[in-house]
């Protein structure tokens, strides 16, 4: 049988140990076949074609051109193989390579030094841009994998026969959500648009609940005059009782429209050192799940927040599992996570709740056979000292302003734009491996040493990988919302609130090495107090709740599976980096002059 050697586009690492050398990735190499198994040749011989093969190898180009050099080196290894009968074949009759081969097989020279009769031996050499090899290779699948399962990719893919690997697309992006409740009509009763009995036209109510900030006369007036305003309208509105209380006996605020929102606990969420007075934590139960779809129900359809950061962070201890959209209305100190103003707050409710349009229409899904109502149109654009910076209006002291139109308009095409805000999943497992406290945090989860003197002295793990020992005052575990609270004051990464991350952030640490680390959210981080720790460490969340951890105990955190979704005035990146720069003057400092 003949012998062949194979030539192909392949890495250095292919050419026998004894000849490799450091050569280009465009340079073709070649894995030469052992000549002396496959036929019995002398050893001068058989040296003498393989030196010969890989110097024709190595001094070939791969895209149908030589060098002068190249080309002299060609030959002269041409005049060797045929001088040794061996036929040297080539899949690409055009190029340069296989005219100088043509060359030499006419060479009278070739034929007088062929001397003895040698074993007839075949040299294939194939191009890059080839056909002929024709292999198929084989395909793999990829899959997410955890230390308990394995599903299929959500983004990743393998494309074509030679094994491609692409994303589909971005990990995440800009949310959105519009009703699809077509039986909803709207019509006009002098001069206002109000919902038709759902018993007359069978229709969907539609609901929104009300937490305001409390002690704060100017805003329990700015409440009870929305909330009369969107009773005409038909709008179910809910109260807690001791609100709805104060509102009707100050304000005189009453209408079968106004509703009481009781409180409820959620099953499997709180601890054993909860206060047994706590309305929404005192009932801890050992289950990790919901033990009824009945606990899960939510009687309202948007949450509105007239307050500052802290009311936000108060629905999220109210609704420790599924949470409606939360549209927050700025009435607090800061207002960091609060894009809307009070004026314009009943409108924006109208419109996240599909009464109308952002543009001042109605919607094209509801009363299609019903004259449109005729309201007041709602520039969702028009600037505001709340939201905006002002545009340029110290452009004189060389100041640049960024305020450019935004991508979104709020409610456009009835679509309103989210901020899927992540939370953390955080149970307290003692040594004997029991949940004694389970909640759902908003910010962060911070393990600290509390009262003692001494250091916290923790071991952290990342998907029972030991990450490290901590020596600090403590560790923050802080999600891309809480990026800008407690994690960014310790020296933490601000992080955008759509990046899937949570982020561990050392407290004051006794190292200089110690900085501040992100992680997927696919990750179980576990925060673990060790036996030989000088004193116990302390826990809280979201700053609440605060418990002992013994020596034994450990913090488990993990991605939650139920968001906070928080309606965006524009997007989710114009309202964030507005915040940054109307509340913490991110970045700000007097424009350059030019030259």
């Amino acid at each position: 049988p003949a012998v062949s050697c194979t030539m192909a586009r392949c890495s250095p690492d292919a050419l026998p140990s004894s000849l490799a050398r450091p050569q280009p990735t465009d340079i073709v190499s070649a894995k030469v076949g052992d000549f002396k198994k496959r036929r019995k040749m002398s050893k001068s011989t058989q040296t003498f074609c393989e030196l010969a093969a890989i110097l024709l190898l190595v001094a070939s180009s791969c895209y149908g051109f030589m060098l002068p050099t190249a080309r002299t080196k060609v030959q002269t290894a041409l005049y060797i193989l045929k001088s040794q009968n061996v036929t040297v074949l080539h899949s690409n009759e055009d190029d340069e390579f296989t005219q100088l081969s043509a060359s030499a097989a006419a060479s009278d020279n070739v034929a007088s030094t062929a001397g003895a009769l040698v074993p007839t031996t075949n040299v294939v050499l194939e191009s890059s841009n080839s056909n002929s090899h024709n292999s198929k290779r084989r395909g793999f699948d990829l899959m997410w994998c955890s230390g308990e399962y394995c599903k299929e990719s959500i983004r990743e893919r393998v494309v074509g026969e030679d094994n491609k690997l692409v994303f589909d697309g971005p990990a995440t992006g800009q949310v959105c959500f519009m009703w699809n409740d077509e039986d909803q009509c709207l019509v006009d009763k002098e001069g206002a648009a109000v919902v038709e009995a759902a018993a007359v036209i069978g229709a969907a109510t539609v609901s929104v609940l009300f937490l305001v900030k409390q002690n704060d006369e100017e805003l329990l007036q700015t409440a009870a005059n929305a909330i009369r305003e969107l009773t005409d309208y038909g709008v179910n509105v809910f109260l807690e009782p001791d609100m709805a209380a104060m509102i009707e006996y100050k304000y005189g605020v009453r209408n079968d429209n106004v509703k009481l929102f009781e409180p409820r606990t959620s099953p499997g969420f709180g601890g054993n050192h909860v206060p047994i007075d706590d309305k929404w934590m005192a009932e801890f139960s050992q289950y990790d799940a919901f033990s009824d779809d009945e606990e899960l129900w939510c009687p309202v359809d948007l949450i509105c927040t007239l307050g500052g950061d802290g009311l936000l962070m108060h629905a999220n201890v109210m609704f420790q599992g599924a949470v409606p959209p939360i549209l927050c209305v700025a009435g607090g100190s800061l207002g960091f996570l609060t894009p809307f103003s009070r004026d314009e707050m009943v409108e924006a409710i109208r419109v996240s709740l599909g009464m109308v349009g952002g543009s001042g229409e109605m919607p094209e899904h509801l009363c299609a056979d019903r004259d449109p109502v005729a309201i007041k149109p709602y520039d969702v654009l028009r600037q505001n000292d709340h939201y905006f910076n002002g545009g340029d209006h110290n452009s004189s002291e060389g100041s640049y302003s960024g305020d450019a139109v935004p991508k979104f308009s709020f409610g456009l095409g009835n679509r309103i734009c989210l901020s899927m805000r992540m939370r953390l999943e955080c149970k307290v497992i003692n040594r004997e491996g029991v949940v004694r406290a389970r909640f759902n945090v908003l910010n962060e989860v911070t393990v600290d040493r509390g009262s003692s003197p001494y250091l916290a002295a923790l071991e952290c793990f990342c998907d029972n990988v030991h990450l490290t020992t901590v020596q600090a005052d403590g560790v923050i575990f802080a999600t891309p919302t809480g990026s800008t609270a407690y994690s960014m004051a310790a020296g933490g990464s601000v992080v955008h609130p759509a990046v899937p991350a949570i982020l561990v952030t050392p407290i004051c640490p006794h190292v200089l090495s110690f900085r501040s680390m992100i992680f997927p959210d696919s990750v179980v981080l576990r925060c673990y107090v060790p036996d030989d720790a000088r004193a116990d460490a302390s826990v809280a969340f979201d700053g609440r709740y605060r418990r002992v951890l013994h020596r034994g105990d450990s913090v488990q955190i993990q991605m939650s599976q139920h968001p906070v979704p928080t309606i965006n005035r524009v997007d989710h990146s114009a309202d964030w980096l507005g915040s940054l720069k109307r509340n913490f003057n991110f970045n700000t400092r007097a424009r350059q002059r030019p030259l």
